[in-house]
């Protein structure tokens, strides 16, 4: 079912955002007078096609969900009757096939513009930034941060949830430059912290970046109390029930649902006391934690979920709104700076500064989009928005069979006053698609690992 569910949102997010990407190349297109004849969302053989009266293009919905193309009329691509050449793309002005070229990326960028803008007025909901633990002799603790410090700044930017204090810290560890950071501590104390991100060697791993940094966002105690149980696991058949608090292993004392996680995992097979209570008495139960199997190496497993008190934690989550205009202006910002970040990790991963490894492929990105809509529409929009400046930003790059090196082409055109070559646009092609392959492949490869891992 989750399979399902995957790639059908998956699907979906795609087909909206190539729908936009290329309505921007068909829309602009008609503007400037080329004659545009097919507009296909996807690739091979079409489902489903038709036409409106006295409109000259074809729409396609093709069997491969994976991009799409607007189809020009194009004297490099066929005959042209006289009547139409005013109407093929290759005689429009140069000026005009880049208008044509980079309206598909900005319609992506405007699409982000307009998700991120609902976005901010329906309202995101997130964890507030509260410090948890802080590694001894990390970024961290050399800063002057401690436990239960509220982020309320990173830099010049207000940081009201968990996410938007980590992409200000991706940012500011990409400049490796001291980063100040305004908190209120315990006390409700307004303070300075700072991250010397320069004391840091280069080629650090951002994959786990509070973990580089030194600290963890706070979670309350959560007591070890069995809230659910697998019918047939370890838990069940050694007795426990639904109810159960967890006081000790073999004498050891439990005391939060983590420590206890933890001391299974690192029991498997090993038969054991434990303490529980039950009603109000004490009861004492032998369980022997199974054994399973992870790339990590092996864990204890005893298939028992915790029970969740009522309102537990709610104090932690806030939700951030603005008003129409205000959210509108959010979300420029909000597209602007995600467009940096993007080309910011691109340029240091082609630096090797940042691993290749975050290259997201389908499966990553079709789990994504899953888990997005399983939490709700605002979550969703965020996730198209994010992409659809990815694939701006990607469309942009100046790689021959890409708008950018269409883009490039264009430019050297207009330097020297006439057209590529078309042997040296058959080389670019053939590089770009090679390069293009690469890129492919590298990512799958990630999905891979992160899906056995």
């Amino acid at each position: 079912m989750q399979i399902l569910s995957s790639v059908f949102f998956f699907v979906l997010a795609i087909g909206v955002l190539v729908t936009v990407h290329e309505f921007g190349h068909f829309w602009v297109a008609r503007r400037l007078g080329v004659k545009v004849l097919r507009f296909s969302v996807g690739f091979g053989k079409p489902l489903l096609s038709w036409r409106r009266k006295n409109d000259p293009t074809e729409y396609v919905i093709a069997a491969l969900p994976l991009g799409g193309y607007v189809q020009m009329l194009d004297e490099r691509e066929g005959p042209v009757e006289d009547f139409e050449l005013d109407q093929a793309f290759n005689r429009k002005p140069v000026l005009s096939r880049c208008a044509v070229v980079i309206a598909g990326p900005l319609f992506n960028f405007l699409f982000a513009i307009a998700a991120y803008w609902l976005v901010f007025m329906l309202g995101i909901n997130g964890m507030k930034p509260v410090v948890g633990p802080v590694a001894a002799d990390s970024l961290a603790a050399q800063g002057g941060f401690e436990v239960m410090d509220v982020i309320t700044q990173v830099g010049d930017t207000e940081t009201p949830t968990w996410n938007s204090v980590f992409l200000k810290l991706l940012a500011g560890s990409l400049d490796m430059q001291q980063l100040h950071v305004t908190v209120q501590d315990a006390q409700g104390i307004e303070r300075q912290r700072m991250l010397a991100f320069q004391t840091l060697p280069a080629g650090i791993d951002r994959e786990n970046l509070l973990d580089m940094v030194g600290f963890r966002p706070y979670r309350p105690v959560l007591p070890a109390v069995i809230g659910q149980l697998e019918p047939g696991g370890a838990a069940d058949l050694a007795g426990f029930r639904v109810g159960d608090e967890v006081l000790a292993w073999d004498g050891q004392a439990v005391p939060s649902w983590d420590d206890w996680v933890e001391i299974v995992r690192q029991h498997p097979d090993q038969r054991r006391p434990v303490s529980i209570k039950r009603d109000g008495q004490e009861l004492l139960l032998t369980l022997r934690p199974a054994r399973m199997q992870t790339p990590s190496g092996d864990i204890g497993r005893i298939g028992a979920g915790v029970e969740i008190p009522p309102g537990f934690g709610e104090d932690l989550v806030t939700t951030v709104r603005y008003p129409l205009f205000r959210a509108l202006g959010m979300g420029v910002e909000k597209t602007a700076d995600m467009s940096l970040l993007t080309l910011r990790m691109l340029g240091h991963m082609l630096r090797g500064s940042v691993s290749a490894s975050n290259i997201s492929g389908p499966i990553s990105i079709a789990q994504y989009a899953s888990y997005s809509a399983g939490i709700g529409l605002v979550a969703f929009l965020g996730y198209l928005a994010l992409i659809s400046i990815s694939l701006g930003v990607l469309n942009l790059l100046p790689i021959p069979i890409l708008d950018g090196g269409h883009l490039l082409y264009y430019l050297v055109e207009f330097i020297k006053g006439s057209p590529v070559s078309e042997q040296t646009m058959m080389l670019g092609q053939r590089l770009g698609i090679a390069l293009l392959l690469g890129v492919m492949m590298l990512a799958f490869y990630n999905d891979l690992v992160r899906l056995l891992s």
